[in-house]
């Protein structure tokens, strides 16, 4: 077994042969559930995964998608790293956007409530990484980053609403 920056590179490079075979493999459609807890905090529950957004002491929802393209090059980085054999010691992502809460407060005539632009940076210790791999790293972040893919384009939603009446406690 060969690890590197934590991750097992020889299931790595099994899986994505099996992927490289058949794509559906790297299929996925996760579903989380948000429940409300009071006043803006929800409750997020992913299988047996519980986190909590907004509220007091807690990330909001905008902080969370920052948060979330962050997490991601964590992740692409140090998987791609690791597969071309490049040891990371330290790497953090920092990440910073704009957005305009008017539409959201319900003004009318306001800009769009969403981020308008994002920026973020990469601080990689990684002793040995040649220019090469480490154009390579970003080449990954600007091409395989599913959150990144995700943010630089639209996204079709579809949003259905249902109204359920509470059952009587006195039932």
């Amino acid at each position: 077994m060969t690890t590197i920056n934590g991750i097992d590179v020889d299931d790595l490079r099994t899986f994505r042969r099996s992927v490289q075979e058949d794509s559906t493999k790297a299929d996925r459609r996760p579903t989380v559930v948000a429940h409300w807890v009071g006043g803006s905090r929800s409750r997020i529950e992913y299988g047996d995964v519980v986190t909590y957004l907004g509220g007091e002491g807690e990330l909001n929802a905008m902080q969370a998608l920052l948060a979330a393209l962050a997490a991601c090059d964590i992740d692409v980085v140090a998987m791609h790293a690791a597969m071309i054999g490049v040891q990371i010691k330290d790497m953090t992502i920092e990440a910073t956007g704009h957005f305009n809460i008017t539409s959201y407060l319900g003004i009318d005539h306001a800009p769009s409530p969403g981020y308008d632009g994002m920026t973020y940076r990469i601080r990689l210790w990684a002793p040995g990484a040649n220019p090469e791999q480490v154009a390579y790293l970003r080449e990954r972040c600007e091409r395989s980053s599913p959150v990144g893919d995700s943010l630089s384009r639209a996204i079709p939603l579809e949003l259905d609403i249902q109204v359920e009446e509470l059952a009587s406690e006195t039932g």
